[in-house]
């Protein structure tokens, strides 16, 4: 095989191949054709294409994964803004409101017609939302910018505690006696365990995750491993779209996956969430309708948001460093860690975002876009596979520890068969300067009171920012403010930086995070 390492440099004569600008939710171009050619290009159908197949099937999933990427990711956003139909399966929800909401909380949450309509603030994004009703108390619908980065943080943490926990295991065999280790991984302690010459293992003094030592990143309250599980419940649960997924179904079935983004599914390690079925597998909802959410569509929304932009970081100034080291201060970092090292990286590439006030042309804030691939020519015929290079990458500014911690009664949360849920997960705070109100319930206003709000393991540090004068608290959320999100459709980028004298300007020109350059056919755009 002939390996041959990309040259961005060269797909920058590209740009001239724009395509057109997308909002939020969009509509499709085939199904309702406007003047203006905004929406979706491709069709439903042809999103699905020749299904999931294999890397030598043109148009399906594994194949445009494997030799075409940049176009996946793409083809993944298109589906996350798409408006379903009725005709296509959207709705009724979970049971259409019918059933033991008690076991089933999905049954409450809301009805929408696209992934975007929960997720679409700033505009055109993958960003925050609306009130996503899966409590009695409701639960605001979260940022997915950097979802890969925690899923994959998560599942080295949890190899990272399962190494230990297997050496001290057979320390303890060795030795004949019970035999201590700590659960310390990527900067955070989740306690310790004690394991005996039998080969069972004392997990009483384990803190912020299961005894099982699997981390789970998603949901406020930290109940799933992986992105696979977390978008066909939602396709489910808030849009009726029923996915009869088959790697679900085989890890579910204690059986062992790799998802095409390279997430490993071990049903005899973890409970895995099975997609929705009859005992039959067929017309999960009973509207006579089977499978409606093709497997391809599901591979192809995974490996969106496997590569979900990161947050970004805006103006830098005296008063932010200021903000930062009271933020140490006060501890809030001992929670909220900082900084953390991938030791293998599954993405093609990376996406940084900062204040740029010069490149920055329309909201003075300038993407730069890194691939981390190489080609590899199978002689095939085909476009050469595209494979990650899969080195390290430190994932800055995300301030979470993975784990979950009592912060007292102001966050506790009803559920609805009358229990209380008392722990959850740090929240990154990456982008908490654009996703106001605050808290997993939207129940605080602004970055002050969600702060004070803090209790329980979190008093000291809440204590330690309300005896700050006013103007190092404002400093410190200063600092926090300047951690953002950011509409990829009008941010300039290294893929398009915009040009300012471009008729009608903003409308037009103002640059954008424009994957289409990075097509292996530019001219058909998604």
């Amino acid at each position: 095989m002939r390996v041959q390492l990309i040259k961005f440099g060269s797909l920058m004569g590209l740009l001239l191949f724009f395509s057109p600008v997308a909002g939020a939710q969009l509509i499709d171009n085939n199904q309702a054709p406007n003047t203006a050619k905004a929406g979706i290009n491709k069709s439903l159908a042809d999103e699905i294409g020749a299904g999931r197949g294999d890397i030598m099937t043109p148009n399906s999933s594994l194949f445009i994964i494997n030799r075409d990427p940049f176009r996946a990711v793409r083809r993944g956003r298109q589906i996350f803004q798409r408006k379903f139909t009725r005709e296509q399966g959207q709705g009724p929800a979970n049971s259409d409101g019918n059933g033991n909401i008690n076991v089933t909380a999905g049954i409450g949450a809301g009805l929408s017609d696209s992934c975007a309509g929960c997720h679409g603030r700033p505009r055109g994004s993958a960003g925050s939302g609306g009130d996503v009703a899966t409590r009695p108390d409701s639960r605001d619908a979260p940022h997915l910018f950097g979802l890969g980065l925690k899923e994959m943080l998560a599942d080295e943490m949890t190899s990272d505690m399962r190494a230990i926990r297997a050496q001290a295991i057979d320390d303890a065999k060795k030795r004949g006696r019970p035999v201590t280790r700590q659960l310390d991984t990527k900067g955070v302690s989740f306690g310790s365990i004690t394991a005996h010459p039998d080969g069972s293992v004392d997990t009483s003094n384990v803190s912020g995750v299961n005894p099982d030592l699997r981390v789970r990143p998603f949901f406020a309250e930290g109940t799933t491993i992986s992105i696979r599980e977390f978008l066909v419940g939602a396709f489910r649960n808030e849009m009726g779209l029923m996915g009869a997924d088959p790697d679900l179904l085989t890890a579910s079935a204690g059986g062992r996956v790799v998802t095409p983004s390279g997430m490993v599914l071990d049903g005899s390690l973890d409970k895995i969430e099975a997609p929705p079925l009859t005992d039959n597998g067929s017309d999960p909802d009973g509207d006579g309708v089977n499978n409606e959410l093709p497997t391809s569509l599901i591979d192809h929304e995974e490996f969106y948001l496997l590569h979900y932009f990161k947050p970004g970081l805006y103006e830098q100034t005296d008063t932010t460093e200021k903000g930062r080291k009271l933020f140490d201060k006060v501890g809030c970092s001992s929670c909220h860690v900082a900084d953390m090292l991938i030791e293998h990286d599954r993405r093609v590439a990376d996406l940084d975002t900062v204040y740029d006030p010069a490149r920055g042309i329309f909201n003075r804030l300038f993407s730069t876009a890194t691939p981390s691939l190489h080609e590899v020519n199978d002689n095939s015929g085909f476009p050469s596979i595209k494979v990650p290079n899969g080195g390290p990458f430190l994932v800055k500014n995300i301030f979470t520890d993975f784990k979950r911690h009592d912060l007292g009664p102001n966050f506790y949360e009803r559920n609805y068969d009358g229990t209380l849920q008392k722990e959850f997960l740090t929240r990154p705070l990456w982008g908490v300067g654009s996703t106001s109100p605050y808290g997993h319930d939207g129940r605080s206003i602004n970055l002050h009171e969600v702060i004070l709000r803090h209790g329980g393991e979190s008093q000291a540090s809440r204590d330690a920012y309300a005896h700050l004068d006013s103007g190092s608290q404002a400093a410190l959320q200063t600092f926090l403010n300047a951690l953002i999100l950011f509409p990829p459709d009008d941010t300039a980028s290294t893929l398009d930086p915009g040009v300012p004298t471009t008729p009608n300007f903003p409308q037009a020109g103002h640059g954008s995070i424009k994957l289409t350059v990075l097509f292996n056919d530019p001219t058909d755009p998604e």
